[in-house]
């Protein structure tokens, strides 16, 4: 079919409408390293400004450490650029099985295989290890890669209401004849900044034969003692059957991701997997780059110390200032807008104070909850969460919203 004037238009009505909506996404161009500051061009065309970045998954400010990048330059000196085949093929080197192992022994898990990205791990992993005659049980608010990976599976699926363990346990009584049953979380939700109650889902599974699979991308590297994830931080380590996580957040902040648990189930994996068997592998620098991150982190917590101490510091001074957050102590901090529009506006005013924050809104998170999602990280300084405090107070009462209840907000601005 040709792509004729009246099929153009259908289009342009459509993003017209996003348009007046107040739900059209516009995207930044960064012109820096990412880091605690960055230089952005935005819009399009305009002069670079350099604003105070609260909105990056760079949680331990690994994106632009010079040791990282030293370390890429040497993969990429030492490996090349890129594979230019699949891993079964012709595409695996040492340093691949290398960053495997480390994984494995980091997250405390039996095997580990890589993967181009996280949302590959997701779309792969469940149709490799679950047949029609299984049973898949989702917390309601899983990450979307989770939820495409569902939808590849032939295995039924059934979901839980948000952290409800009764109801898991329902669900888990409910499906107890099938063959295997998979409960599926994430670690920490990337929306709300809420943590998995895994040492309950532990106990669930196990009293009802149930396999257990965690995303932990929004928590390897910094959540926990020594920054394990989710299962260190609920004391089950070893007992996860499946995690996946990223290299593109708290582990680098580049590109790829990995299925890691259980040894049959990563084989499957290697064996079935089609992400896995059909795409690159990551790059070599990026591998290169990865593993020396690990070591970083192996040797020492400072780094997830000091994303504790900014993340409280953080959290306290928006509460202080009349403004609503989610509840929770990771360095994902939602504040609440509930209005798609104002959390463009506020979005909007807060980079005219220097401010690099973006707004959320549906269907990234369910209608009538708009936020600005904050994100802490290691590389922010005390300094620069001052300025971003002042500027949210500044612009928060331009709109009127310090010190404002939800339906007060709703009343004013709409849902």
């Amino acid at each position: 079919m040709a792509y004729s004037n009246t099929t153009r238009g259908m289009y342009s009505d459509i993003l017209t409408g996003l348009k007046d909506a107040g739900l059209f996404k516009q995207e930044r161009f960064i012109h820096s390293a990412q880091a605690a500051e960055i230089e952005v061009e935005f819009p399009a065309g305009a002069p670079l400004k350099k604003v105070i970045n609260i909105c990056a998954n760079n949680y331990l400010g690994m994106s632009s450490h010079p040791e990282v990048v030293k370390a890429a330059h040497e993969g990429l000196d030492s490996h090349g650029y890129g594979m230019s085949s699949v891993r079964f093929i012709c595409g695996t080197q040492d340093i691949h099985r290398t960053l495997e192992q480390m994984v494995t022994k980091f997250l405390g898990t039996e095997d580990t295989i890589l993967f181009p990205s996280c949302m590959d791990a997701n779309a792969g992993v469940f149709e490799a290890v679950l047949t029609k005659d299984d049973v898949m049980i989702s917390d309601r608010l899983v990450h979307a890669s989770i939820i495409d990976g569902i939808r590849l599976c032939s295995a039924m699926h059934d979901t839980f209401k948000h952290s409800d363990m009764e109801h898991l346990e329902e669900k888990l009584q409910l499906h107890n004849d099938k063959r295997l049953k998979l409960v599926i979380t994430d670690g920490v939700f990337s929306m709300d900044g809420d943590t998995a109650k895994l040492d309950k889902m532990v106990e669930l599974c196990e009293k009802y034969d149930a396999l257990l699979f965690v995303d932990e991308s929004h928590s390897s590297g910094f959540i926990g003692k020594t920054g394990r994830g989710t299962h260190e931080h609920c004391g089950v380590m070893g007992k996860i059957d499946i995690i996946t996580t990223t290299f593109g957040k708290g582990l680098g902040g580049a590109s790829g991701g990995c299925v890691s648990g259980r040894k049959e189930l990563v084989e499957l994996c290697r064996q079935k997997a089609r992400p896995y068997l059909f795409s690159n592998t990551i790059a070599p620098p990026v591998v290169a780059g990865v593993i020396k991150v690990l070591e970083i982190l192996s040797a020492s917590t400072d780094r997830r110390d000091k994303l504790e101490n900014n993340t409280a510091f953080w959290r306290k001074g928006l509460i202080e200032a009349g403004l609503i957050i989610k509840a929770g102590d990771t360095p994902i901090v939602p504040v609440m807008l509930f209005n798609a529009k104002l959390a463009q506006d506020v979005s909007r005013d807060l980079y005219d104070e220097g401010i690099y924050a973006i707004g959320f809104f549906f269907p990234v998170v369910p209608q009538g909850q708009a936020r600005i999602r904050t994100q802490i990280s290691a590389g922010h300084e005390i300094h620069h969460l001052e300025k971003a405090l002042e500027a949210f107070r500044k612009v928060g009462k331009k709109y009127d919203i310090l010190g404002k209840s939800k339906q007060e907000i709703i009343d004013r601005y709409g849902m």
